[in-house]
């Protein structure tokens, strides 16, 4: 295990990106979630499965009556947190693509009965040996497109969840129900409490259609249009030089983009730019500045550049490859950017598990690092470790040239552990995951582990609320906005899965004060995407400064991007 940054001076560095383990639901999950896409890493076992467990054949292989009967069971046990058709939701894997539909039956049926708890699935030996095997039996049709639907008991049983309301929660701490515009939260490490204070929760937002009645809310002064309606999965979005904004559709595979702004603040004209990526996130324009010639896309496993020139709807070429990334499997967003000079590229790898230890599993080498590189891929280093998941959003401060991230923390500690971050980052920082967090807190699930890192680890400058699954941010640099805005950073909360009562679902602002620097505290800037019932119709996911001064927000909840603009003292 590679403990300290290093740098290897090759002109496509080698990564170990097989075998990676993942993330699973917590309570509620049955299903398997990671497997890697290539024949030598299958051999390497799913999830470490004993060559026997994975030779295992399943009895009810092709079986209509068991794939139905696996339908109900994934609706009721599994769909809460994987998806109603193991699509994934927020950093809870997809079981309907790879690397899951490359592991065997015999594997997959293994890990759901032995589980593993340190990464957040329960073992689920006491459910009847023929269940386990058709809920295997299902997740293997997902694959293939022909899946049976659930029975429709079974997906009512599976839209009960959570009840949605509780107690409020103690300050500094929050949920959705308290989140208002303008109120402004500060949590320090000192208000913390001990590991496993709360159960650790199974609960994944039932995403359901924006009532007629259901706005976003937003501070006086503000008010919210609708930009565009009818997305295939919204996720990151940036502004180009010459004010076009770009959108990636991850799971279509596509980017969009977008020109122009109406008097109704619709675009003028929407166009898609180019298609067949692979789990495309990241995307930024090289060489930094007015005249880019090269769109550079994070796919889930490479960097990728596409020729571009200012004002082109249409790629002028095919996508030609960087890079190789660690993965799949895990989290697979990656966000790219260039430093303001443009000599380096920066890519964050998200780590491809909750708490797998890197130093029993390879799989997870390079990856919870943000990583630099030269432009054409070579001389790989890592810039800064220990950071669980800064694949949403990484960003250059343009007013001091200081990298700041978006990082999602671990699960599995309880409703207020550990908090999600954003912050400045330093080159060669270390922020400890996975055997440390917020300082010299060790992780009890790892205790003993590296003793020499408690005194290197850095406390992130602004601590969110746990599990809120913070993803892009824009450092505002608009005029329309009044002047106390200026600098400050815009950050989206996707919200939450692994907290009793939802948090997030909300954008959020992060003042810099004019100089650069956070303090700790952050407003709730933009909120109402969850109803009273604690169903959600909306998931913030990327966010731009938009030519006009105004803020542009995706939402994955309802396929849609919204426009914030300033109409009034």
């Amino acid at each position: 295990m590679q403990i300290a940054p290093f740098e290897i001076k090759v002109e496509r560095p080698f990564i170990i990106g097989n075998a990676a383990p993942v993330i699973a639901a917590l309570v509620l999950l049955v299903a398997a979630c990671a497997f890697p896409r290539n024949t030598n890493a299958q051999a390497a076992g799913f999830h470490d499965a004993p060559p026997a467990a994975s030779k295992t054949k399943n009895p009810l292989a092709g079986n209509a009556d068991a794939a139905q009967a696996g339908a109900n069971l994934y609706a009721k046990k599994c769909a809460l947190c994987h998806g109603d058709k193991g699509q994934g939701v927020g950093n809870i894997p997809a079981v309907a693509k790879n690397p899951t539909q490359a592991a065997t039956d015999g594997a997959i049926f293994w890990f759901i009965t032995k589980g593993a708890v340190d990464n957040g699935m329960p073992a689920w030996a006491s459910l009847p040996e023929n269940q386990r095997w058709q809920i295997v039996t299902y997740i293997k049709t997902l694959g293939s497109g022909k899946s049976p639907a659930p029975s429709a008991k079974a997906s009512a049983d599976a839209d009960s969840g959570p009840p949605a309301g509780g107690p409020a929660p103690t300050a500094p701490f929050t949920d959705y129900r308290f989140e208002k515009p303008g109120a402004t939260r500060k949590i320090t490490v000192a208000d913390l409490p001990q590991p496993y204070a709360t159960s650790s929760a199974g609960n994944s937002p039932k995403v359901v259609p924006r009532p007629a009645d259901a706005w976003p809310k937003v501070p006086a002064g503000f008010s919210v249009q609708q930009f565009a309606t009818g997305l295939k999965n919204p996720r990151l979005i940036r502004t180009a030089p010459n004010g076009d904004i770009f959108l990636v559709e991850a799971k279509a595979g596509e980017i969009k983009v977008f020109r122009g702004i109406t008097a109704e603040g619709k675009p003028q004209q929407m166009e898609t730019f180019a298609t067949h990526l692979d789990d495309p996130y990241g995307l930024s324009f090289y060489p930094p500045g007015p005249d880019p010639q090269w769109i550079y896309v994070g796919n889930e496993t490479s960097v990728v550049r596409l020729p571009y020139q200012n004002g082109d709807l249409k790629a002028r070429g095919a996508a030609q490859k960087i890079v190789d990334l660690p993965g799949p499997g895990g989290h697979w967003t990656r966000d790219v950017i260039f430093s303001p000079n443009g000599k380096k590229m920066f890519v964050a790898v998200g780590s491809g598990s909750n708490l797998d230890d890197p130093d029993t599993h390879p799989s997870e080498k390079n990856r919870a690092d943000i990583l630099e590189f030269n432009p054409d891929g070579s001389r790989i280093r890592i810039y800064a470790y220990g950071i669980r998941n800064a694949g949403g959003g990484i960003a250059f401060d343009p007013q001091t040239g200081e990298l700041w991230c978006s990082v999602n923390e671990r699960d599995g500690l309880g409703d207020n552990l550990v908090p999600d971050y954003i912050t400045h980052v330093q080159d060669g920082g270390f922020y400890g995951w996975p055997w440390w967090y917020m300082g010299g807190n060790q992780d009890p699930r790892l205790k003993g582990k590296h003793p020499e890192l408690k005194d290197k680890v850095i406390t992130p400058d602004v601590l969110l609320q746990p599990h809120n699954a913070s993803l892009q941010f824009a450092f505002y640099t608009g005029k329309q906005f009044p002047a106390e805005y200026q600098g400050d950073i815009f950050a989206s909360e996707h919200g939450s899965w692994n907290k009793a009562s939802r948090a997030g679902y909300e954008v959020i602002r992060v003042p810099l004060h004019q100089t650069g620097q956070a303090s700790g505290d952050y407003e709730d800037f933009v909120t109402g995407f969850v109803l009273d019932n604690g169903k959600v119709w909306g998931r913030p996911v990327g966010m731009a400064v938009a030519s006009d001064g105004s803020l542009l927000f995706t939402d994955d909840g309802s396929n849609s991007i919204w426009r914030v603009v300033y109409t009034g003292k």
